[in-house]
């Protein structure tokens, strides 16, 4: 979201599911911001109910993708798999084409996933030119991209629940 209203990103209608399994793929990279979008994320499951998440970090933003296929095969045909991932990073750009790289790839990783697992794989990737965009979306004018994430993640489980109605 590009605004500041956050109204429909908090305009949760329905039932929450609190038995949702939620894995968080974060990097260790930036993790000055990446914890907070954790914290948010966090945050909102246990506001939510839902107490069965685990958190994975990876060294950066590009291994995210990576991460979340590795544990869904290893974890697929287990009780309490997950039913929803969430990729937390923050790629700042640089005066290289190396941001415009990591984040093409792992926009493209993320999409990928989406297409290919049969559960959602939410995109809370921060790219921003600077710090200080980076905080404003920590809870500042444009929200708190954690939370929102979470938000997200919760409404498609429930959608994809939805459809085995």
């Amino acid at each position: 979201m590009a605004d500041n209203n956050q109204a429909n990103v908090y305009n949760i209608t329905g039932i929450l599911p609190k038995d949702a399994c939620v894995v968080i793929v974060k990097t260790d990279w930036n993790s000055e911001v990446t914890d907070e979008l954790e914290s948010g994320a966090v945050e909102f499951l246990k506001k939510s109910g839902v107490d069965n998440y685990k958190v994975i970090v990876v060294p950066g933003a590009v291994e995210i993708p990576f991460a979340i296929n590795s544990y869904w095969e290893n974890k697929k045909n287990e009780a309490g798999r997950p039913d929803a991932f969430i990729a937390l990073g923050c790629v700042i750009r640089g005066e290289t084409p190396h941001f415009d790289y990591v984040c093409q790839s792992v926009t493209n990783g993320i999409t990928i996933l989406n297409t290919k697992l049969p559960v959602p794989v939410i995109f809370g990737i921060l790219t921003v030119d600077n710090m200080q965009q980076a905080q404003e979306r920590l809870g500042g004018f444009h929200g708190h991209k954690g939370e929102e994430a979470a938000v997200t993640a919760l409404k498609m489980v429930a959608l994809t629940r939805s459809f085995e109605k």
